[in-house]
């Protein structure tokens, strides 16, 4: 750990991560035009990692926390409503970056 970090006591820190956290969360709300793929393309991560890391936090923390509704926190909407108002076909191009960049994570 940091020296900064260190300086900080175990509530503040875990302060500081959740805002960190929902500003992140809220970028992304804003972002629609961000496409998943796109992330997933440059980052390795996108919404939906985020949603799931999520359930499974909640999950180690005995919090029953569905898919859906876990995706509805990162989100902001319905899964499915966020992607009839927001996700666009992904091209040629991005399906190919994806297959070759996640090819040994099948």
């Amino acid at each position: 750990m940091s020296d900064a970090a260190e300086k900080l006591d175990d509530q503040t820190r875990l302060e500081l991560e959740a805002a960190a956290f929902r500003r992140l969360r809220d970028h992304l709300r804003e972002r629609t035009d961000v496409q998943n793929i796109d992330l997933m393309n440059l980052s390795g991560f996108c919404r939906n990692c985020l949603s799931r890391w999520y359930g499974e936090a909640a999950q180690a923390k005995g919090v029953e926390l569905s898919k859906d509704e876990a995706r509805e926190i990162v989100y902001g909407m319905p899964y499915d409503e966020w992607k009839a108002k927001h996700q666009a076909q992904a091209t040629p191009e991005q399906e190919a970056q994806f297959a070759a960049s996640f090819k040994d994570n099948h």
